[in-house]
């Protein structure tokens, strides 16, 4: 394909590594296609992928903040046109400058789980401001939007509780988790209900389980495992409506009897979310490993790595293309 040309407000990035998330997994097997289309993200040609981190090679009309040689970090939006690429051209409101003491393979690990958090806290009604002393659940927890949220949310001073498998019961607490649930040994049905929110990065079918662990008065939940896309993709666009709108209100009447709040979270990149972030990543404060970094041409070990849930994050490595 040609090297993209930067629109007004768009700048050229020579992609250095980019990650690879479970949606993008299940993306390749056709996953949200009739949705997604939508937004030109259903249809060949399709380029998957949301992080980069590189070098801008070229700048566009009105853009002030940037310039050639400028090392950046951030997001594509969801497309036809993703990361994966030698090179992209981006919004330059979705990228940040490299932070000191990470490079590109670390720096590419974050965006689109952070802004998935972020967005996720935002819906639960969680915030820094209230946070701390809060009973906190965090259902996958041992993934990347668990590893964060934990990370985060002691940082605020909020009591995590993870729920996870039992390999990953110490890691979780090595991040902060001041109670961990082995979900292979202990039920979900016999979580106290005591939590003042809840956060489901694990399973839809454990959502209302999740629901009635909230305490009266609760601040929220949200979950980014909903079946918002399957819906559609499985029952046409009359029966997905249908369905979509039947599972959302009754998770929500559900929430809304305890007191509480509650959201689906769709990912979209925003700035609130990146200034965050790099703020946070300047301070030391969050830390996700990278499992495997791999070249283009072995990009299904990537695509597995994260298929098969191994530890770590997954990246892709562009060859270097000069551009012409």
């Amino acid at each position: 394909m040609p090297v993209p040309q930067p629109g007004k407000g768009q700048v050229v990035v020579r992609v250095e590594a980019a990650a690879v998330n479970p949606i993008d997994v299940k993306r390749a097997g056709g996953y949200g296609q009739r949705l997604l289309t939508l937004r030109g993200a259903g249809r060949f040609p399709l380029v998957l992928g949301n992080d980069i981190a590189g070098v801008v090679e070229a700048v566009g009309p009105a853009v002030t903040s940037w310039r050639p040689g400028d090392r950046v970090f951030g997001l594509v939006p969801t497309g036809k046109n993703g990361a994966y690429a030698t090179h992209v051209a981006v919004d330059a409101r979705w990228l940040r400058p490299f932070v000191a003491g990470h490079d590109a393979h670390a720096l590419a690990a974050f965006p689109y789980t952070f802004t998935t958090l972020w967005q996720s806290l935002c819906k639960a009604g969680i915030s820094e401001a209230n946070a701390r002393g809060c009973e906190v659940l965090v259902h996958g927890a041992s993934g990347g939007l668990g590893r964060l949220a934990i990370q985060l949310l002691r940082r605020w001073g909020a009591i995590v509780t993870a729920i996870c498998a039992t390999q990953n019961v110490e890691v979780c607490k090595s991040l902060g988790a001041t109670g961990v649930w082995d979900r292979k040994r202990q039920p979900l049905s016999g979580l106290p209900q005591c939590y003042d929110a809840a956060l489901n990065f694990g399973a839809w079918q454990d959502e209302e389980t999740l629901i009635a662990a909230l305490k009266p008065g609760a601040l929220g939940m949200a979950t980014t495992v909903h079946p918002l896309l399957p819906n559609f993709d499985k029952h046409g666009w009359i029966g997905g409506a249908w369905r979509t709108r039947r599972d959302f209100q009754r998770a929500r009447t559900l929430a809304t009897a305890k007191g509480a709040r509650y959201g689906w979270v769709v990912f979209k990149p925003e700035e609130e979310a990146l200034d965050a972030l790099h703020r946070l990543l300047s301070e030391g404060a969050l830390k996700l490993p990278v499992g495997i970094a791999v070249p283009f041409a072995n990009a299904r070990q990537a695509f597995d790595h994260v298929a098969w849930q191994r530890p770590g994050r997954a990246l892709l490595l562009p060859p270097v293309v000069c551009r012409r």
